[in-house]
């Protein structure tokens, strides 16, 4: 019997979500998507939980997602991507379903937090970092665009020109600095107690007034989040297509420097 991928413990007001996959660096596949949401369902339905704490088991919080068991179902890949009536497709409800809790949701990284580990931490309302920790918007290396609700609260927690550099060169950066860009909430080196400090603080307040000023802050940010993932999906849908993408995708595996053809995308 397969082990969870993702699990889910319950402490008194508080639930942990752990990924589950240390051997492959908490590497996001198929199977891990359905489970982390049908884990935020379930807990949208308990009303004693107070906050959830996000975090990987092993080495990493999560290096993004995992594109050799992620693909061998190409089918299903296709079905998730198509977006159906609630606008947002599974790739994008994965990470949109944790600002929909109304609760407070704390991403806690270590180690690794890569692509789309990187934008289930963004996703969250806050992170945690080790000052050690990698972080990377990885997609640039394969040739793609982040797609899975990141760019939401990228755009958020960012000025436009370092987002554009960042997702632009899929360049590393360590925890320490996303303290700096703002990325990350706090840097600690402990930080799991520094999170559990900020959980004890908000438990202290009405559950109902958290979860109306989490719905106010975020439903006054900005425009219409249908709008944002069409644009996301129809990026990478061209990005899925271009030569270049095949180019990127055959070298990132290689680990080897990418010869690019001539641009495909844009007038």
């Amino acid at each position: 019997m397969t082990e969870s991928r993702v699990l889910v413990q319950i402490d008194g007001p508080l639930a942990y979500v752990t990924l589950n996959r240390p051997d492959k660096l908490n590497g996001i596949d198929l199977e891990t998507i359905d489970e982390l949401i049908a884990a935020a369902t379930s807990l949208r339905g308990n009303r004693e939980v107070r906050a959830v704490v996000l975090r990987g088991n092993g080495r990493s919080f999560c290096a993004g997602l995992d594109f050799g068991a992620a693909f061998k179902d190409k089918k299903k890949v296709a079905r998730m991507f198509f977006a159906g009536p609630r606008a947002v497709n599974r790739f994008q409800l994965v990470n949109q379903v944790w600002r929909e809790l109304p609760v407070p949701v704390i991403a806690v990284v270590h180690g690794h937090c890569y692509g789309a580990g990187l934008q289930l931490a963004a996703c969250a309302d806050f992170r945690f970092t080790t000052p050690d920790a990698t972080w990377a918007i990885l997609e640039a290396k394969w040739g793609l665009v982040p797609d899975m609700a990141g760019t939401v609260p990228f755009s958020e927690l960012l000025p436009a020109d370092v987002l554009m550099r960042l997702a632009m060169t899929g360049e590393q950066f360590s925890g320490a600095r996303a303290g700096e860009l703002g990325l990350a909430t706090e840097v600690s080196e402990d930080p799991l107690k520094s999170a559990l400090a900020l959980v004890d603080q908000i438990i202290e307040r009405s559950p109902d007034s958290v979860a109306a000023t989490k719905q106010l802050v975020y439903g006054t940010r900005r425009g219409s989040l249908r709008k944002t993932y069409r644009l996301e999906r129809k990026l990478q849908s061209a990005m899925f297509k271009a030569s270049n993408t095949a180019i990127a995708r055959r070298a990132g595996a290689a680990k080897t420097t990418p010869v690019f053809g001539p641009r495909t995308f844009g007038r």
